[in-house]
């Protein structure tokens, strides 16, 4: 695993003399391989505007269309679930705000049940890691896709905790997880990832699983963006069961294995959304979201 170099000024990829290992074959799954790829140093510059422009038209386009559900209200008042927050009564909660529905019944002639102030807990954010596939099959159009979908992404969860993990036969952190980055500093760490080598999806799904460590399960998922043709690595299946939730959004523009990724979100407890091009991926994302 790769992490940004000390003081975030850098990528620092090397290989630390760790190789690959072969996937683990099933009927019409994708194929085995083997990988020993050599690591580079990516400068990652962390100012704005160093985006192709054709990039950043495709994160505005996404993210016109865009509109990420917030997390459900916990109506639960459990000690440490959420934050403790003064809403209306809605039938959800016996803790009464004495001193706001006072104020409230001070101004009203005839009592109303939204008068009623209670104390809820409501969750507030959420831990989600975002797994950027930049392989060699998702080069050229797919990568494009990706990448608009974390621009926009970046922007819309920008109340959560968020990391970005980009993956190939290895795996590097971007963006550790809760860390504040603009999204096209993001945009830029990504694109200048070399898009090559084999797939291997386990690995990410690992990392991800030690960076939501002591997150409840139900404020942490993962959101995997790929093809899922793996060919390096052991079985994803098993890393995705360890995970808190996934969802894969996955690019069939080309070659593909949906059957993976609807057996990687399934054993998520996740959704398996499909997309063709950056023009599909806001209407999967808000299904994503919506629960």
């Amino acid at each position: 695993m790769y992490e940004t170099a000390a003081g975030g000024a850098g990528l620092v990829l090397s290989a630390g003399g760790r190789s690959g290992t072969a996937a683990v074959g099933r009927p019409g799954g994708s194929a085995l391989g083997t990988t020993d790829e050599p690591a580079e140093l990516v400068t990652a510059l962390r100012a704005e505007g160093v985006v192709d422009p054709e990039i950043r038209e495709r994160v505005r386009q996404v993210a016109r269309r865009l509109s990420v559900p917030r997390p459900p209200r916990d109506r639960r008042s459990r000690r440490g679930v959420g934050e403790l927050t003064s809403v209306p009564w809605s039938g959800g909660s016996d803790e009464l705000d004495l001193e706001r529905t006072l104020e409230a019944m001070a101004g009203a002639a005839v009592l109303e049940p939204e008068d009623v102030v209670v104390r809820e807990r409501r969750r507030r954010s959420r831990s989600v890691v975002l797994a950027v596939d930049v392989s060699g099959s998702m080069r050229g159009e797919r990568v494009r896709t990706a990448a608009a979908t974390v621009g926009a992404l970046a922007g819309e969860l920008s109340r959560d905790r968020v990391a970005v993990i980009a993956f190939w036969s290895d795996a590097a952190v971007l963006v550790p997880l809760g860390e504040t980055m603009a999204p096209m500093a993001v945009l830029d760490l990504l694109l200048r990832v070399p898009t090559e080598g084999l797939t291997n999806v386990s690995f990410p799904l690992e990392v991800a699983t030690r960076m939501l460590a002591g997150v409840p399960s139900r404020d942490a998922r993962v959101l995997l963006l790929s093809d899922c043709v793996h060919n390096a690595g052991p079985d994803p299946r098993v890393a995705a069961a360890r995970v808190p939730r996934l969802d894969v959004l996955l690019d069939v523009s080309g070659e593909k294995d949906v059957e993976l990724g609807q057996e990687l979100a399934a054993a998520g407890r996740g959704r398996c959304r499909p997309v063709r091009d950056h023009r599909e991926v806001a209407a999967a994302l808000e299904r994503i979201f919506a629960d």
